[in-house]
């Protein structure tokens, strides 16, 4: 998810701050789909899937693959990658991610390192090893101005309008739906949920689908930005554990939070301090930790 930078700007003006802020928001907006599934698994499953980041590449050779076939129809497009994430995730989580629940987090990482592995040898085989573009739809491509010299992409901002729509949207049916209210009391307490009746096994490959289908969502819209080349998803994955955890564990709000903040941090220490860019956002992390261990948003233990 690489940061967007106008050629030929020397000087921090107003407009250039403008472009750096659309950017830590268009970022951080994508990292927040990444991380909130990752964080509700975590939250609700106690599951460390170190695989999270291979279903961010999941969406971006989907987006390539299924380009061709929608055209310029890239709403469509997002909406029968993410159903078919959606379903694979369920599948997944059927066949794999069932046994892990009861096994140390040892084991957890060990095995979804493992499903790293077996997904970028399908991606070998099925897909090779070359890089690729995705095109961005007609109706999306050019820039617009932003004073002087500054144009900035229409797709980028399409796509933060898109990461709000879906923000809101899981707000509300995290906060506002029966599905929501049983995922919060799953977050909180696992056993009560069972005590209470409601099929846990249900439950957890619901929230286990939906992580996988924002995930490669998060692929998807980004695909069109930058390449879609093999293991992209590692780039992801650590940042998506710092944010899970500068927010709190389980927290979709925290999730929301710390992925703005590291936005923020990581896109105007690229513009102020480009020598020490690649630790700003884990300097974050750890005043954040000294400060909450439990996160901005975590439970109190």
């Amino acid at each position: 998810m690489p940061v967007f930078v106008s050629p030929g700007v020397t000087a921090v003006d107003l407009a250039t701050f403008l472009v750096q802020c659309l950017n830590a928001v268009q970022y951080g907006l994508l990292l927040f789909l990444l991380a909130s599934g990752l964080t509700l698994i975590f939250g609700i499953m106690g599951v460390i899937n170190l695989a999270h980041g291979s279903f961010y590449m999941l969406g971006a050779y989907m987006a390539f693959a299924l380009s061709p076939l929608f055209g310029n129809n890239f709403l469509l497009m997002l909406l029968a990658g993410m159903v078919l994430a959606a379903l694979f995730g369920y599948v997944l989580e059927w066949v794999f991610f069932s046994y892990l629940y009861q096994r140390e987090h040892l084991q957890q990482v060990l095995m979804t390192y493992g499903l790293i592995l077996v997904f970028e040898e399908l991606r070998a085989m099925l897909v090779g090893n070359d890089v690729h573009g995705v095109p961005v739809p007609d109706w999306l491509a050019g820039s617009f101005g932003l004073g002087g010299i500054m144009q900035y992409p229409w797709y980028r901002l399409f796509a933060s309008g898109a990461c709000i729509v879906l923000a809101l949207a899981l707000y509300a049916v995290v906060n506002r739906t029966r599905l929501g209210m049983m995922v919060r009391a799953g977050a909180s307490d696992r056993d009560m949920v069972r005590g209470l009746g409601i099929d846990i096994r249900r439950l957890y490959r619901t929230v286990f689908a939906a992580g996988v289908a924002l995930a490669a969502l998060a692929g998807m819209i980004a695909a069109p930005m930058a390449s879609v080349y093999p293991n992209m998803g590692a780039s992801v994955l650590i940042i998506c554990f710092v944010v899970v955890v500068i927010g709190g564990i389980g927290s979709i709000t925290g999730a929301l939070v710390a992925s703005l903040l590291v936005g923020f941090v990581d896109t105007f220490g690229k513009v102020f301090f480009a020598e020490l860019a690649g630790i700003g956002i884990y300097v974050l992390m750890a005043i954040v930790l000294v400060w909450r261990p439990e996160g901005l948003m975590g439970r109190r233990a």
